[in-house]
Order: C-alpha cells, then structure tokens, then sequence
C-alpha cells in the first residue's frame, strides 16, 4: 500500500499509464494525489479525465487553473484558448458526470497527519496552512452551490494582487482561487506578481518565487505543487521543504511521481509525444 503524488498531466494519458505502470500502481491497494491540470493541451483529456475519476477514494485531486478553464467553458463565461484541447469533453456523453465531478473538487488537500499538503500553484507566504485551508473551502462552497456559475463569470483577472482580510465579494474569491491556482511570484509582502511565469532568477527585481519569501509563515509544513513547469525538477534543484511536481510532460520533458511514504521520485522515460510551449 503506498501514496504517489503526481505532477500535472494536461492529457498525456499515454505517459501517465506509463508512469503508473513504472510504480507498479494497483488501484484497489495504492493512493494516488494529483496536483491539477488533469486536462488541457494535452491530446487525451477525456480518457485523462474519466481515468482519475474511475480511481474514486483511491484519487485526491485539487482543482487547476485548466480545470476551472473547462468549467467556465462549458458554463458559456470563457472562450477557447487556441491550444485547447478540451472539445472532446464538451462534447462526451458523460459530460455531465464529468464537470460535476471536477466542479465538486477541492482547491486545497492537507494531510494534517504527515504534515503534508497539495495544491495546484502555491499557497500564499503570509497565510497558515489553517488559514489557507479555510480560505480555499469558502471558494468550494461557492463553486458547489448555486452561486457557481457566477462566480465563473467573475472568476477571470489579475486583481486584486494585495490581500486583505477585508476583501469580500467576488474580489476575494478572485484572489483566493489565483493563489490557488495560478501563483508562482509575488514581492516580499506578498503581493501577486501573476504576469511572471519563468524559472526562478529570470524575474524583475522585488519579486521572489512565493515559497522563497523570508517571512512566510508556512514553511514548516511541507506543501506539493505543480504548475511551475519550468522549475524543472529534473535538473535535481532542490527546495526547502515544497515539492514541485511539474515537470513539464506536455512539452517535451516528463511526468513525475513522488512516492509520499519516503519522497522518492518516479519519472516517465518518454517524452510527450505532443509538445507544446510551457503554460
């Protein structure tokens, strides 16, 4: 019996099945933690989606910025992106079944007895895990009730990029799903810097990766993420106590795997056979 978390697979169902045969995956014995972007870009989302969701309790899945893409599309407050892959789920007989499953996934996994816990992009430097657990479960119930289609219709922007605990509405929804999903630099007091998507080094000055930010209060806890595919984890580059799992399958470098019990790593030996630039 043993727990993997795997990096985001944007459709590479053909590398994920690789990769699960790799680690010797049994689905009545083993658990398996996704860290979003299940779909998109990627040439086979709908087996990618139907996959995970057949895993039932043997799957945890937090909710990425490409599967909130897809819940907006198909509640008609997004448009396609040119590199979409996503018509063949939109068009799926168990359509329904499958965005009603992804709408009812969580932004946040704590797994407060290993100290551990999963996202999709980050969690913000000055919120405690307790904090940010509890911010991510008020974006759930919106999303899981009747307000969830309007909050796709508000769900797009960059801003607010400062956080307070004053902010209400759609504003503070906004801010809390970006965290969640879309983060990756923000200055050292914490304000979103959402525009910046190279690795580490390359950004303006003021800005810092967000698990780098001297006073965040977090980094005790251990926090996985992907998202950030050119962190690149295959160059070995090692960070205090979070796990980017990203490691950019879709294209051109692999899927990767993290065994939870002793944090060892699994890597496809295939490329994606679709590439595409990093998003």
């Amino acid at each position: 019996m043993a727990t993997y978390a795997i990096g985001d697979i944007q459709g590479c169902f053909d590398e994920l099945r690789q990769l699960l045969a790799k680690i010797n995956f049994r689905s009545d014995r083993d658990t398996l933690w996704f860290t979003g972007d299940l779909i998109n870009r990627g040439p086979k989302s709908l087996e990618t989606l139907r996959f995970v969701r057949s895993l039932g309790h043997n799957a945890v899945v937090v909710l990425g910025n490409h599967d909130l893409h897809l819940l907006a599309l198909a509640h008609s407050h997004s448009k396609p992106g040119r590199k979409d892959t996503l018509d063949e789920i939109l068009h799926a007989h168990d359509r329904d079944v499958l965005l009603q499953w992804l709408q009812h996934l969580p932004l946040m996994h704590v797994a407060g007895d290993l100290q551990l816990c999963m996202v999709h992009a980050g969690v913000h430097p000055h919120w405690s895990i307790a904090q940010a657990k509890s911010l991510a479960e008020e974006v759930e119930a919106v999303l899981q009730s009747e307000r969830g289609v309007d909050f796709f219709a508000n769900m797009y922007g960059d801003k607010p990029a400062t956080w307070s605990n004053d902010l209400s509405g759609y504003s503070r929804l906004r801010y809390i799903t970006n965290v969640f999903t879309r983060l990756r630099f923000c200055t050292t007091e914490g304000a979103l810097a959402l525009n910046y998507k190279s690795e580490p080094g390359t950004q303006p000055a003021g800005l810092l990766p967000w698990f780098n930010v001297e006073s965040r209060i977090n980094r005790e806890h251990g926090i996985i993420f992907g998202h950030w595919s050119t962190l690149i984890l295959a160059r070995n580059i090692e960070y205090p106590n979070v796990f980017p799992l990203d490691t950019g399958c879709l294209w051109g470098g692999q899927l990767t795997a993290m065994r939870i019990d002793d944090l060892s790593f699994s890597k496809t030996a295939l490329q994606c056979s679709r590439q595409c630039s990093p998003a």
